[in-house]
């Protein structure tokens, strides 16, 4: 799952903002953001204009019931003009009308990976006005972009990241190769595999495993590196020789 991206709550609360401001009837807005492949309900992006309405989306998110998930679920708008009568979703509905809230329409938008959904709030029954309906379809279009393409850039950094740590480490692992070549007199292909399997079994980080063998020249774990030369299912076993009295350190 993608991390958590400030920039994200950020976006979402502008956006919640610009929306309400957008909607004269509407008496606050709420914004979601949903990754793909999505987090758990706790860790999904969310802005409200109230903290009322930060509640009515947790429900619903918990819940999986409202029209936030039906939105996201069918791609299609999801309103409710009067809760006091519409009872699709019940517990959304009792907590909207515990909060005074008598409608909602809630408007979704996908763009590469990410589904952000706009929901306006009302105060009284009725369907959201047709005009307010077109600005928010414009602002919701607009700002998924935008929030789309600021989460590719930071996948971009952080994979950028990801690869200069790899390129950084490879010196080290190289040395740590050569020293496992020379203490069990295997190839470098074994060497690597060796030390990625005693990473994996260590839960270790290959770089650190290998920072280790270069500092001790493979001493403290030349036993440990020998029981990784045992055969798995359908291999055949390869002997490890037996190190040398008279072996360099």
């Amino acid at each position: 799952m993608p991390e958590r991206l400030p920039s994200l709550d950020r976006g979402l609360a502008v956006l919640a903002e610009q929306a309400v401001s957008c909607t004269p009837t509407g008496c606050g807005a709420t914004a979601t953001a949903l990754l793909d492949p999505g987090p758990g309900p706790g860790e999904q992006p969310s802005a409200a204009t109230h903290p009322d309405l930060s509640a009515l989306v947790a429900v619903q998110l918990a819940a999986g019931e409202g029209p936030i998930p039906a939105a996201r679920a069918t791609g299609r708008p999801a309103a409710a003009d009067d809760l006091l009568h519409d009872r699709r979703w019940p517990g959304y509905r009792a907590r909207a009308l515990d909060a005074g809230v008598r409608s909602s329409a809630t408007l979704p938008f996908v763009r590469e990976g990410l589904t952000v959904t706009i929901s306006v709030y009302g105060l009284r029954p009725g369907p959201l006005a047709e005009p307010a309906r077109g600005v928010i379809r414009l602002l919701g279009h607009l700002a998924t972009e935008s929030l789309a393409r600021d989460v590719r850039y930071r996948a971009a950094l952080t994979e950028l990241g990801r690869l200069d740590a790899a390129l950084r480490s490879r010196p080290v692992v190289d040395q740590a190769c050569g020293i496992v070549m020379h203490v069990l007199g295997c190839d470098a292909d074994a060497a690597f595999d060796l030390l990625r399997r005693a990473s994996q079994r260590t839960n270790r980080k290959l770089a650190q495993l290998a920072e280790t063998v270069v500092r001790t020249r493979g001493r403290d774990i030349e036993r440990d590196l020998i029981r990784f030369v045992r055969p798995g299912p359908g291999r055949r076993a390869t002997p490890a020789p037996a190190r040398r009295a008279d072996a360099p350190c």
